[in-house]
């Protein structure tokens, strides 16, 4: 059996749940987010996001926690930061700074940006889509909006959803699961949806985090009440509103894979499996890319 760093030996319970570390009778299904041994509700300890055990909120440890161990780490195994919403605030500023630009730009702006698949005319001269060598639409549609309530809603998901996601995973796997969501998202609208049909919109990304957030709840042991109910009035509006279906579904099923890898990876190949993770994801993105522009050209 492994032994855990400063305590006693991960024994399983009649219920195949771990003991506590401090106390070895107590079952338990709650990990420490920094050091990830298993505490019960005694000895947990509420952090910003998630629990901690008594030795990592002291700082002290134990004399046989490795000092990797000891640091600040969440559960994803990214660093804890003095501002744990940061990249959120900045993906904010960009898609509000990218709507003012739509908004004084009229429709001349988005013609130029917006995810179209193909060729088509429009009343500012023929339009070049994805099919004709513009694969850039695929990442500049994830920051645009058609209307004040398109972006009011998505930014209000992204700094609700997005924020408390961005403390438990850490930046760098944080914005790695917003942009390869996002490019899943558009992906998927460019290979079923009419190539002449345009889009566009952070809604895929969100997705991606709504399906990273489930995963994520699942594995601390949180309520999935809330996050179903929300994921209900979501896919209601999806199917009711005219929206690109496709974006969402590519996003959130991309955002539930990532997070799948980042957060169930075991410790010792956590980084490995977290980059193959997201490798996966990348190369199915172009997959879908690359079979669709064969398919238009």
């Amino acid at each position: 059996m492994e032994e855990l760093p400063g305590g006693p030996e991960r024994q399983s319970g009649a219920g195949g749940l771990p003991h506590c570390y401090r106390h070895p009778g107590v079952e338990t299904g709650i990990s420490c987010v920094r050091c990830e041994r298993p505490i019960c509700p005694q000895c947990m300890i509420s952090a910003s996001v998630g629990f901690q055990c008594p030795e990592c909120v002291r700082g002290s440890g134990t004399g046989s926690t490795p000092a990797a161990a000891s640091r600040p780490r969440t559960v994803a195994g990214g660093a804890v930061t003095a501002d744990p919403r940061l990249l959120t605030k900045i993906l904010i500023g960009i898609n509000v700074l990218v709507f003012i630009m739509q908004v004084a730009n009229n429709n001349s702006f988005d013609s130029s940006f917006e995810l179209v698949g193909q060729a088509q005319t429009t009343p500012f001269g023929p339009l070049v889509g994805v099919a004709q060598g513009q694969w850039y639409r695929l990442f500049t549609a994830m920051f645009m909006h058609a209307n004040y309530a398109h972006i009011g809603f998505n930014m209000l998901s992204l700094w609700w959803i997005g924020g408390p996601l961005e403390a438990a995973l850490g930046r760098a796997r944080y914005i790695a699961l917003y942009l390869l969501s996002g490019l899943a998202g558009s992906a998927l609208t460019y290979l079923i949806a009419s190539p002449t049909e345009a889009s566009l919109g952070a809604s895929g990304a969100i997705f991606g985090l709504l399906g990273a957030t489930g995963v994520l709840m699942k594995r601390m042991n949180y309520d999935m009440r809330p996050l179903l109910g929300l994921l209900v009035v979501n896919v209601i509006f999806t199917f009711t509103g005219g929206i690109a279906w496709q974006a969402h579904l590519g996003g959130f099923v991309a955002g539930i894979v990532i997070a799948i890898g980042m957060v169930h990876a075991p410790r010792e190949r956590r980084t490995l499996l977290q980059f193959g993770t997201c490798a996966l994801i990348l190369v199915a993105t172009i997959g879908m890319v690359l079979a669709r522009t064969a398919m238009l050209t």
